[in-house]
């Protein structure tokens, strides 16, 4: 038995571990935070709801990693989604396993699949795009349920974007019969091909938001011009506030939390 590390950042218990240390539970929900969710969530309780009961929350995006560190003084590392989906295709790939994609469109999950049968041989894939929708109705979820059910994987891969995946992956968690069920967004199409992501030079910069606002400003610039001060309003708010009231730091620092890890 070994011991993971996690931090608990404004009620958000905040993964920090190595990724060949995940919860050993009979099933792992894994999402990721950013600057942008964390505002979303603010505004949706269900969202709030869905990444609070995250088996596994990665701090996905220079903001979170950022706000830590100014707020409470805590350094934690950026795991993106990206990172995890290398991590556990390479996993699968070894073990000779068994993935799902759902979510993104026809063409992206065909390139997708293309991409993997290459690049990792030794791993079986299926997918599914489900309709174009904001909410999917019963007679959808059933069928999309089947769908991954039928197939068995080893892990779920999400895509529609936030905060539907998460919110969906947590409400049809118990139903779906996979070992991990990650949200990963926009990977997806990073791995397709279909969007490309910034250089590691960037991205190692902590300027990949920069990029992509360059990129797609249409699609970006509420994310990261608008969420961006409400962000730091959040976090200047909640620092005054300690200050203030001389209570402990709002992240409770790292603690060794008991739990068993798969090797």
């Amino acid at each position: 038995m070994m011991n993971t590390l996690q931090c608990n950042y404004m009620g958000y218990d905040l993964f920090n571990g190595n990724l060949n240390k995940l919860p050993a539970l009979p099933k792992v929900l894994i999402n990721t935070i950013n600057q942008y969710s964390f505002c979303i969530a603010e505004e949706d309780r269900d969202f709030k709801k869905a990444l609070q009961n995250s088996d596994v929350l990665l701090p996905d995006g220079i903001g979170i990693v950022l706000a830590v560190k100014t707020t409470t003084g805590e350094v934690i590392k950026k795991i993106s989604g990206t990172d995890m989906h290398q991590h556990l295709i390479a996993e699968l790939d070894k073990n000779s396993g068994k993935c799902f994609y759902m979510g993104s469109s026809e063409n992206t999950l065909r390139k997708i699949k293309e991409r993997l049968n290459i690049e990792f041989p030794n791993i079986t894939c299926e997918y599914f795009s489900p309709p174009f929708t904001e909410v999917f109705s019963d007679e959808d979820n059933a069928l999309i349920i089947e769908k991954i059910n039928s197939f068995k994987p080893d892990v779920l891969f999400v895509g529609m974007t936030a905060p539907k995946q998460e919110k969906w992956a947590s409400q049809q968690k118990n139903k779906i019969n996979a070992k991990l069920i990650c949200s990963i967004g926009a990977v997806f199409d990073f791995y397709a091909g279909t969007i490309e992501r910034p250089a590691n030079v960037w991205i190692n910069l902590g300027l990949e938001w920069f990029v992509r606002l360059c990129k797609e400003p249409k699609r970006m610039w509420k994310r990261y011009l608008y969420y961006g001060p409400v962000f730091l309003y959040i976090l200047m708010k909640e620092k005054l506030r300690l200050n203030l009231s001389h209570t402990s730091p709002v992240i409770t620092g790292f603690h060794k939390a008991q739990k068993n890890i798969v090797h």
